[in-house]
């Protein structure tokens, strides 16, 4: 399985301290398990990690990591 990071998915890791970062990327590489729902008004998923939200969508075997941001902020 692919994953592909938007830019500003990977701003966001950048701004994160190690152990955050870490957290994050572990959930992303077991995207089938985890608290996933569909986002409803627009294409894509949902991946809650703690405080965390994380925006994806995917297609066959590839996974596009679309934002990631905290709780209140992802979807405004």
């Amino acid at each position: 399985m692919e994953i592909k990071y938007s830019k500003a998915a990977v701003k966001f890791l950048k701004k994160q301290n190690q152990p955050i970062q870490v957290r994050i990327m572990t959930a992303i590489e077991k995207i089938p398990a985890g608290d996933i729902v569909k986002l409803q008004g627009i294409t894509g998923y949902r991946l809650r990690v703690g405080n965390y939200r994380i925006i994806f969508d995917f297609s066959g075997n590839i996974i596009d990591i679309i934002d990631i941001d905290n709780r209140g902020q992802i979807y405004k």
